[in-house]
């Protein structure tokens, strides 16, 4: 009896512990598809990189205070570039890529479609440079995936694609997330999420601060929808999301992890829906329809 009651609480711990793995990635694609909502409501009150640079050093205070709090390892001094290079690619290149599109007037479901072919050049990377194998279902899911994308913002297509400079930042912006992606599973996989959080987003301080000073002024309206925003971004998308993202990549390949990427142009439809009562036709329900079952081909690890 005894021994029963002693693993008791152990076993409440384990499954309390795997419905939190099983929901985790439907909790990353809410939240990383809240960040366009939150851009919308902080970006005309200043510029790109003075959003983003504001951003990163709320966190960077914000959780050097945990970690120290709570006692986490900090990196070994050769563990930091690798750590540091992940973060740049993460936050300053994709982040500053999607910040700087928005601003130049590209379209947000234009440049989600950009961004849904980052799964696509993370399954064809992570072969050679990870050892992964994609098997012929997972390339189908994928290019399914693309499919839906495709077809949840084809009536934002027709808004226009905005100017070269813009569809150059959202490319640059896929291309950035999918390498970052790829080195966190590579070289991040054991860095506590902490600590090394820390060190990625003062690297793209670093990069991001000079130029929200010297090219934008760091002009900032600190209106109630600029902070809100800003609180937003900071808590719930670069610790909230980040943090998902990084435990998902811990445990399992980065083809699946990347392929709930095509999840975030649908969500974000559905936010705006709710949100901005923003209306979505039936070519918009099929392709996420498509995409959900994309998804599943990817991801899903059970027998043929």
């Amino acid at each position: 009896m005894a021994e029963e009651s002693a693993t008791a609480p152990d076993k409440g711990k384990g499954l309390a512990a795997s419905v939190w793995l099983k929901t985790l990635p439907a909790v990353f694609v809410f939240l990383w598809s809240t960040g366009f909502v939150a851009g919308k409501y902080g970006m005309p009150h200043a510029g790109p990189f003075t959003f983003l640079a504001l951003r990163y050093l709320f966190v960077i205070v914000l959780l050097t205070g945990v970690a120290l709090a709570m006692g986490a390892p900090w990196p070994k001094r050769r563990e930091i570039g690798p750590i540091a290079l992940s973060g740049l690619f993460v936050h300053a290149g994709y982040l500053g890529g999607v910040f700087a599109a928005l601003s130049v007037g590209v379209e947000a479901g234009v440049i989600s479609l950009v961004a849904g072919l980052q799964p696509v050049l993370t399954a064809a990377l992570a072969g050679p440079l990870l050892g992964e194998i994609v098997t012929r279902r997972q390339w189908v899911g994928l290019v399914m995936g693309l499919a839906g994308v495709t077809l949840v913002v084809w009536t934002k297509l027709g808004l226009g694609l905005g100017t070269p400079l813009g569809m150059g930042f959202a490319i640059f912006a896929m291309i950035s997330i999918t390498a970052g992606t790829l080195l966190q599973k590579r070289y991040g996989s054991v860095m506590d999420l902490r600590t090394g959080s820390v060190i990625q987003f003062v690297a793209s301080a670093i990069v991001t601060l000079p130029i929200a000073i010297f090219v934008e002024g760091f002009r900032v309206e600190w209106t109630v929808d600029f902070m809100m925003a800003l609180a937003w971004l900071c808590l719930v998308l670069s610790i909230g999301a980040i943090t998902a993202m990084y435990v998902l990549i811990r445990r399992g390949a980065a083809s699946e992890v990347a392929s709930l990427f095509f999840l975030v142009p649908p969500t974000t439809a559905v936010i705006a829906w709710l949100m901005f009562h923003e209306t979505l036709d039936t070519l918009s329900l099929c392709g996420m329809a498509l995409v959900v079952m994309a998804v599943a081909l990817v991801t899903y690890k059970g027998k043929r």
